[in-house]
């Protein structure tokens, strides 16, 4: 497979597979993090800065057992409602496992992993949003 930049959609056209939008595959990758327990989640618009993704979403699991069943989660909910097959790598030692699904690359850390390479300083200028956690929510 090339690398590269990828050819993105015109504005407006599907990006996944299955005719669904950046913003879609967003909200998924979000949904899915929260209902698994990710803590800190922070997303990161791209568009515009980079030609690698629209979105980067960066989270943390207490354990390396729940990094891997958070990416592993993720990946499952992708290729079942979006049919999107995810790159992943980093899933063996649970560390730090980056997720491809093409217009949204997620990063999902072990706490002092996260804190060791500060993802989102090098990122943050384009503008992140971070999600509130569920306890805000009620």
């Amino acid at each position: 497979m090339p690398v590269g930049p990828r050819s993105k959609p015109a504005p407006g056209q599907a990006s996944s597979p299955d005719g669904h939008s950046a913003a879609e595959l967003l909200a998924l990758v979000l949904k899915s993090v929260d209902d698994d327990k990710a803590e800190d989640i922070v997303q990161i618009d791209l568009r515009g800065r980079s030609d690698v993704a629209d979105y980067m979403v960066i989270c943390s699991g207490r354990s390396s057992r729940q990094v891997a069943a958070i990416s592993e989660k993720l990946a499952d909910r992708l290729k079942q409602d979006m049919h999107i097959l995810v790159r992943m790598e980093g899933k063996e030692t649970g560390d730090w496992v980056l997720i491809d699904a093409g217009d949204v690359i997620v990063h999902v850390f072990r706490p002092e992993v996260r804190d060791f390479y500060q993802l989102e300083k090098m990122w943050l200028p384009a503008g992140s949003v971070p999600v509130a956690p569920r306890s805000a929510e009620a």
